[in-house]
């Protein structure tokens, strides 16, 4: 062989072995883009992707899961979760008797009956309705009670009921009235949507109205699940600037690693525009302040912006997205919080689910829940590796209640963002994900500052393990993000 071949040969050698190099250096040390190395990731909540609307279950109870689940309250008993829901359904009346399904998990739930066949004479014969709404259980000295109301659709002719059992699961005794309403009375509440809460010394409390009068909140007798004064409509916690605005379904939480109880409500109309806000206070009785000092009880033209925004209509790619994101309920166990709400699908309003999601803390105290529902998902560490990739992310607006669609959003292995070098990111903490947008002339001083909360979740549409994050601007508004995993072809 000639020398001159050799050395070509050679070079050729040298040329495939630092390509060889090249690759195995961008493989083993560079970030890659899809990593989730480390990250403990929720499996599959069922076998395979759940459908949104299935007209083959409309009269099959069984089979019904979470389909026509409408104000659901949840409460753990005898190792199950509960969940009591209003009187619905798609394409024929409603069966009345308060709907009742239960799960092992907040994932996977059963129907499990109703817990009346009718509305009671008393609650027909003052409002006229023949549908229960809104139901709430808790439990009270070793018996469990059941708040539910009726009421005549547009009016303030409504009324809160309860009933109570010694078992979650009934028969259950109703005991009539805990507070009506009706048009021209010397109250202002409107009386649907009871929640019953404890404040942090056993106190029990009623929280309950819509936008006939606002919400409002009284105490309530645990001897007897009544109230203390069967005609103190109570104390004004939250309303907005006119009939226009929609508020209802109240609920109260306290925390008591943060010191306050939380109240959320729900704006809008309930097929398209529902969604939750919430405030918080160091008393149960209120004031109820959100993040940007504003009380709830706000009744001029800025009433439309009170309240962070949890929850909205979204549509993340690859789905038709969620409206009605509303009339919410709220659940803690051993530390750990959720919310419930209604879910409208896209493809058709009528039909409705039960989301479970849940929520984190920010470093200030305020809740803030996962862009995806509950699939048994934890806080944990994660790295810098598993931030770097494409995501979509979806700003929720309190001045815009309509639907909201993902953008995409890159996270650069350098800290940058997509094509602005004035735009960055970095990972804090164990979970906490700073983003400083660049948006000169209308961010405050140019830049959006985004403190996230990063967590594993389930990815609903594109059905796979991924990340999500979660948390609030420099003026309280709600930044969601999903990321996107590429899947083996």
């Amino acid at each position: 062989m000639k020398l001159k071949t050799k050395k070509y040969l050679a070079g050729i050698v040298i040329l495939i072995v630092l390509i060889i190099g090249v690759t195995l250096l961008m493989t083993f040390a560079m970030p890659k883009t899809g990593n989730l190395s480390g990250v403990t990731l929720p499996a599959a909540p069922a076998d395979k992707p759940v459908q949104n609307i299935n007209s083959d279950i409309l009269y099959k109870e069984k089979d019904w899961t979470t389909n026509f689940t409408h104000d659901a309250s949840i409460i753990k008993a005898d190792g199950w979760y509960y969940a009591f829901s209003t009187d619905y359904m798609v394409g024929a009346p409603p069966k009345p008797g308060i709907q009742i399904r239960k799960s092992k998990d907040l994932i996977k739930w059963e129907f499990v009956g109703r817990v009346f066949e009718q509305v009671s004479q008393e609650a027909w014969e003052w409002t006229k309705g023949t549908t229960f709404w809104a139901p709430d259980v808790v439990k009270l000295n070793d018996k469990y009670y059941l708040y539910y109301s009726v009421s005549s659709v547009g009016k303030r002719n409504s009324y809160i009921g309860v009933a109570v059992s010694d078992n979650i699961e009934g028969p259950w005794k109703d005991e009539g009235a805990v507070f009506k309403s009706q048009e021209g009375d010397e109250h202002t509440v409107n009386a649907i949507d009871p929640d019953i809460v404890l404040d942090e010394h056993g106190q029990a409390w009623m929280v309950y109205g819509s936008y006939f009068g606002g919400i409002f909140i009284t105490k309530v007798d645990s001897a007897t699940g009544k109230l203390v004064d069967p005609n103190d409509e109570g104390t004004l916690v939250a309303q907005r600037k006119n009939m226009n605005y929609g508020i209802e379904g109240p609920e109260i939480i306290y925390n008591g690693d943060t010191g306050y109880y939380y109240l959320t409500v729900s704006y809008e109309w309930l097929e398209d525009t529902y969604n939750v806000r919430t405030a918080r206070s160091k008393n149960i009785t209120g004031p109820y302040v959100d993040y940007n000092g504003s009380e709830m009880i706000d009744t001029t033209d800025e009433s439309f912006n009170t309240g962070n925004k949890l929850v909205g209509a979204y549509r993340f790619e690859n789905s038709d997205g969620w409206l009605g994101t509303g009339h919410n309920a709220l659940f803690e166990e051993n530390g750990e919080y959720y919310l419930t709400h209604n879910a409208r699908a896209g493809e058709d309003v009528y039909w409705s689910h039960l989301h479970v999601r849940k929520i984190v803390w920010t470093d200030d105290g305020w809740p803030v829940v996962s862009p995806e529902r509950y699939a048994g998902e934890a806080e944990q560490e994660i790295n810098e590796e598993n931030i770097i990739g494409k995501w979509e992310q979806i700003l929720l607006p309190r001045y815009d209640d309509s639907l909201q669609v993902s953008q995409n959003l890159q996270l650069k292995s350098n800290g940058e963002m997509g094509e602005d070098d004035k735009s960055r990111w970095a990972l804090t903490g164990d979970n906490t994900l700073e983003l400083t947008v660049y948006d000169p002339g209308r961010a405050p001083d140019d830049y959006w500052k985004y403190k996230l909360k990063v967590i594993p979740a389930w990815d609903w549409e594109n059905w796979n393990g991924t990340l999500v994050f979660t948390g609030m601007d420099q003026e309280g508004t709600v930044l969601w993000g999903k990321k996107t995993v590429e899947k083996n072809k």
